[in-house]
Formats: C-alpha cells, structure tokens, sequence
C-alpha cells in the first residue's frame, strides 16, 4: 500500500525530517487551536514569522484535502508508521522508542524542545507564544499545550514531558523556576544523534568510533586461542549470557581494537568513556548525567558502551546499568581492581595475552611499512604492546622524516619510544640520562660478574623463558628484579645508568620515600601507577631508598604496624608479577626482608672500593692533561678511604679551582685543597694533614737533638 512519504529517503536523516516536519506541524495545529478570530489570527501570525509560512507550504502538498486540522496529527502518526514500516535501516529515533518505551507523542515532544537547534528563528517563535516569559527555548507549559492535540481528557504537561526529563532526552535548564515555567532543551549530542551525525561532535567525556574503524576479530595480532574465545563473545552477548566484557590488560594492548572489533562482529560501533564520568562543579546531578546520556546515545548510534576503570589496588567501580539501552557494556580494566553490581553478575573477563617477538614484528611492520626492511632487532629490544608500537611508529616516521629519509633507522625508533616514555611517564618518576660502558664503572671483580649477570638476565629475559623446564610451570614472567645494597656513593645508580645503557633502554628513577603517604591506600595507589606505567612502556625503573617499604615486617602492635605490613605485601606481591625490568636500591641491606631478597633474581652488593679501585678511580674523573705527580696521586689512593662518589666530587672541585686559576691544568695543590674539603663536608680529619703534621713534629725534634749535640 502506497503512502504520502514514497519519496523521501529511507535514512536516518530522512526519518529525521519527517518527524521533524510533524513536530512543526503541531505547532501550526496548536496555533489554530488557539485561533478565535476564525483563522486570521493564524494567518497574521504567519504573516509575521514567514519562516513558518514556507515550512506550512512545504507540508500540505503532502497532506490529502480531506484530511481536517483535528484529523492531521493522527494522520502523521500514521504516515511516518508506514514509512518505517518499509526501512530497513537503523532509524535513531525509532530506536529511543523501542529501548525507552517512549511513544509517538513522547517522540515528537522531543522533537518540538529541539526545534530552535535546527532553526534559531523558532526561538523568536516561541519567545512570542510564552510571553511575558523571556525564554528562547520552549517551557514545559508550552510543550505539553501543543502535544494536548485532542479535546479535554488528554494528560496534562508534566505527565507528556515526564519521561523525556527523567530518561534524560530533555533536561531542565532552570530547575529553581515553577515547574510549569521550566525551559526545556535536547543535549546537543544527543540532537546530534537523531540527526545521524554523532561522529561529527566534539563530546569532553565520551567519542563515538564506527564499526569500519575497527578490524575483524580474525585480523586481530594475537594468539590464535585468544582470538577464539573473542569469536564467541557475539553470540553470547546476543543470546543474553553476557551483560559485560571486562577486559584486562596494559593500557597499550589495544584494549579498545579488541572491544571495537567484537562489536563490529555484532554489527554495532563504540561509544568510548572517558575518562570514567565524575562530578562536575556546580553540578549536583552531574555525576549521573553522563550514564543518562549514555545508555540514549549508544541506543541511537547502536554502538556497544565501552568504559575505562583505571583502579588501583583494592579499589572497586560499580558500572550502574544505562537507562535507554539494552545490550552488553564493554569494560577496559588493568590488572587491579574489580567490579560491583548488576553487571558484573553476568560479565565475561578476558585478560589480553602479552605480545612475543613475532606478534610486535607484524606490529613493528604495519606501523612501519614500506619505512624499514629488518625489524628482529627493533622486535627483541622494545618489548612494548601493540598500541605503543603504532604510536611509536608514527612518531619514528616522523624523526626520519626531519633528516629527510624514508628509511626508519634503529636510531629513529628509540628517540620515539624516548619521547612516548616522556609523555605517559614522566609526570610520575624521574628521567636519569644513561650514559657508558662498564669500563667507566671500577668495582670489585665479584661485583662486576654480578653486573654483567644482570645484563645477560635482562637481554635474554624473554627468551629464557621459551627454554626453561616443565619444572617452572606458569609462575615465571619476562620480569627482572634487581637488589643493589651498599654503602652511598659506590655506585649504584651510575651501575643502573651504564645497565640502560648497555640495553638500550631509558632509566626512570622513583624515590619510595616520597612514594610512602600517610593516608591509607594512598602509597599502593602511587605504587600501582608508577610501576604500570613503567611495565607497558618497558623501561628499567630504579626504585631509589627501598628500605622505606622493603624493611622486614613488625608485629601488629598498632593500626600503624598494621597498615605499614600491608604496604610492603603489596609490594612485594606487584615486585613478584612486574614483567619489566626493575633496579632496587638500599644502604641498609640489613633491615630489608628477607621475602624480598629471595624473590630478587639478583643481589648485587657494592662495597668501599680499595686503593687500586680508588687509583682507577682518579685516572677516570681527573682531565687527560692533568699534571698531578703519579707518587703523589697513588699515595692519595693508599691514605684517603674516599668511596666512588667522594672521589668524583673532589675531582670536579680541583677542576674547578685548575679553571679559575691561569693556567687551566690540574696539579697536586688543586687535588690536595679539593680532597681537604671533601673531608672538611665530612666533618672528617684528612689523612694527609695527619702526615704532614706527623713530618712536622718528626723534622723539628731531630733540629733540636741537633743543637743540643753541638
């Protein structure tokens, strides 16, 4: 059966127009209502906005004569049935009616609010019809008086825009006025929606992404048994056994590809959370305001919501259900944290597999490709997820780009991943520049083996794994953890600088004394994002003074005692699951626990260096042109017990005083005063005032006993 609107498109934007030209054709049908001169008034009217006489005459060719003023609003009714009817596209505002229960007239309620977002000179309309109020924008009066299209006996206004206020399809812009006079409007996002055109909306705590902007389930770069359970997650969403998909993972393992790619397998796009909706000032119902517009705005994109919880360690989030929307709620988690209420009753959790050598290649050579040839090094080294990867792509492009070329070099690839470790990490440790070899470090011979122990445990970390015995099982990762104890300034941080540079890799110091926090949960918090950080983005962390949390455990004597022992198990539970690299230090090895020092994959203690490292130690800070005698160097070497970090100081201090003297050349006196006042800081007494004072008493006895003998 043919009906009036054959021509129009059967779009989401042609459906729009319709109902748009229904909700216009409501107003005209309460103007005449209201008309007691017998149709002039109506005409003098249009007369005065003749805007609204163009629209009347674009609306009545497709309107049958016979069709009477009080027969019009049921005959829309009815046409705009009929055009649905006979579309099989995803209509937005046929959507909200079937998830919200809301009906035709609730319908066109909405689209009479939203009228003055189409067209401001509406607003000039219906400031004329609600005077003496000054409002643009219709009130809740004026709506319910043109949706009141039948005689005495239809609802009154509140009861018509009850539900479009408390779904949150319109909202009260004046809440303190009488509830008659309140001003309605639609959200802009969700006009937008109506109007099919979402993704062209700058929204602060959400985006909209298309199902083509995500690849298939069976493109995705992992292992092929992850990738089978996530073919399953579409017939289970839609047979109903799963209200969630929590996934979890590092921030960087393309959580949201995956999520994207699932609903794309379900014919849906995404609407991406963030981050996750708080109160905003000012606002007492904000904090609900977002989930309102949620559940609406993913009903009429018919996209799948999905939501970021970044929770620390005992924190729990309860993702309420989305009014307006039925279908499965994605959930990106990390590897902290859990989940309360309704949804998480029937949710299905997922934790994203890290990558291996060969899955970062194929990341390594779509980010990079056409770029570079040979990528097994660039694999090896960088061991970050698949999201960083593509970043870090983009940005190593970029740096060859600046010397203009083509080919991606080694060199490119790290000064990205340098630059993406500066902007997700440095607001939270300390950038240490990595500079030499182990031939610029002089320790002991057992430390030096222990150092290079360390080396090879962490170059080879990945790959050891693929060769240890059934015995390990499961309970072994990629991760390293280092313990250097000794003394200060024996060279423990210059140790940590020379391992990231011998690796490759950038060095990030934490100092777990500021770490520590007297509220409770605070420093597991401050914990949990320094080292997750630090994982995802493969980088070797220093965790500066770590008896502050390492120490041995107490007895519970207080809620203190208590609260401190609960620290250090999460500390010592995160060390043992860490899949990066990461370098503890500590001058007081005797108070650290010992749960600590046996979950360490190596010890590596520095002491005092002797006199032939002290020597070594000298010839590596003094100036190649230094003319400082070599007896008199080795007898400093002997005498002064200086450690590593002593020596270094009174070696920048005689080069000072060598620059602020003419000659520029360091000699013994410039080495003599600066070791003076190395031990002088020390509160110390110096060996060689002993002994020249010692010479002194020695010289003018013999004299005397001389004299005496003449």
């Amino acid at each position: 059966m043919a009906h009036s609107f054959e021509c129009v498109p059967h779009t989401a934007r042609g459906h729009f127009r319709l109902n748009f030209y229904a909700a216009i054709y409501h107003i005209v049908h309460y103007l005449h209502r209201i008309d007691r001169s017998g149709g002039k008034g109506l005409k003098q009217l249009l007369e005065k906005f003749p805007f609204m006489a163009r629209y009347v005459e674009e609306m009545l060719p497709h309107m049958p004569d016979e069709v009477s003023w009080d027969e019009g609003c049921a005959w829309w009714e009815a046409e705009i049935a009929a055009w649905e009817r006979a579309s099989a596209e995803h209509l937005p505002l046929v959507a909200l009616s079937r998830q919200g229960n809301l009906s035709f007239s609730s319908r066109i309620a909405f689209m009479t609010v939203g009228l003055v977002e189409e067209d401001s000179r509406f607003g000039t309309l219906v400031a004329r019809l609600q005077e003496p109020l000054p409002h643009r924008r219709p009130c809740l009066e004026l709506v319910g008086q043109v949706m009141r299209t039948r005689p005495a006996g239809d609802l009154d206004a509140w009861s018509i825009c009850r539900p479009l206020v408390s779904s949150g399809l319109v909202e009260v812009v004046n809440r303190e006025a009488p509830r008659s006079e309140w001003e309605l409007r639609v959200p802009s996002m969700l006009w937008d929606a109506a109007r099919d055109e979402v993704e062209v909306h700058p929204i602060g705590w959400c985006q909209y992404h298309p199902p083509e902007a995500f690849p298939r389930v069976n493109e995705l770069l992992f292992p092929e048994e992850f990738l089978q359970r996530l073919e399953q997650l579409p017939a289970l969403v839609t047979a109903g056994k799963a209200d969630a998909i929590v996934l979890r993972g590092m921030q960087g393992s393309e959580r949201l590809t995956i999520l994207g790619a699932v609903a794309r397998a379900l014919g849906q796009g995404v609407i991406e959370v963030h981050p996750f909706p708080g109160k905003e000032r000012g606002r007492a119902d904000a904090a609900e305001r977002p989930w309102l517009l949620l559940g609406l705005l993913c009903s009429m994109t018919r996209s799948v919501p999905v939501i970021t919880c970044d929770l620390g360690p005992g924190e729990t989030a309860e993702v309420p259900a989305l009014s307006g929307y039925q279908g499965a709620v994605g959930v990106m988690m990390g590897f902290e944290g859990g989940l309360n209420g309704r949804l998480a009753e029937k949710a299905v959790t997922l934790t994203v597999p890290l990558s291996n050598a060969a899955q970062r290649q194929r990341y390594w050579q779509t980010a990079l490709a056409g770029h570079t040839q040979d990528l097994t090094e660039v694999s090896e080294r960088f061991l970050m997820p698949g999201g960083y990867i593509r970043q870090a792509g983009t940005m190593a492009i970029a740096h060859a780009a600046l010397d203009r070329r083509e080919e991606v070099r080694l060199a490119d690839i790290r000064e990205a991943c340098r630059a993406l470790n500066r902007q997700l990490l440095d607001t939270l440790a300390a950038r240490l520049e990595v500079e030499g070899r182990w031939d610029n470090l002089v320790v002991s011979e057992a430390t030096a083996d222990r150092l290079r122990e360390l080396e090879r445990r962490c170059r080879h970390r990945e790959r050891l794994l693929e060769h240890l015995g059934p015995g390990f099982g499961s309970a072994n990762n990629r991760g390293v953890r280092a313990l250097f104890t000794g003394a200060s300034g024996t060279g423990k941080t210059l140790a940590a600088k020379i391992l990231a540079s011998e690796l490759g890799m950038d060095l990030y110091r934490v100092d777990l004394g500021a770490v520590v926090n007297k509220y409770i949960g605070e420093t597991e918090k401050n914990l949990h994002r320094v080292l997750s950080r630090a994982e995802e983005l493969d980088v070797i962390l220093l965790l500066d003074e770590g008896d502050a949390l390492l120490s041995s455990r107490t007895e519970v004597k207080s809620a203190n005692d208590r609260y401190a022992n609960l620290e250090t198990n999460y500390l010592l539970q995160r060390l043992e699951n860490y899949q990066g690299i990461v370098v503890v230090t500590t001058n007081a090895a005797q108070y650290i626990d010992t749960a600590f020092q046996r979950r360490m994959d190596v010890v590596v203690n520095f002491v005092p260096p002797q006199a032939q490292e002290r020597w070594q130690i000298w010839q590596l800070h003094l100036p190649f042109n230094h003319a400082v005698p070599s007896e008199y160097l080795k007898e400093v070497a002997v005498q002064c017990e200086m450690n590593g970090g002593q020596i270094r100081n009174a070696a920048l201090h005689a080069t000072l005083l060598a620059v602020h003297g003419d000659s520029g050349v360091v000699n013994r006196w410039h080495v003599d005063e600066a070791i003076q006042s190395e031990y002088r800081k020390a509160g110390a007494l110096c060996p060689l005032d002993a002994d020249s004072r010692a010479g002194e008493a020695r010289g003018g006895m013999e004299a005397f006993l001389g004299a005496l003998a003449t």
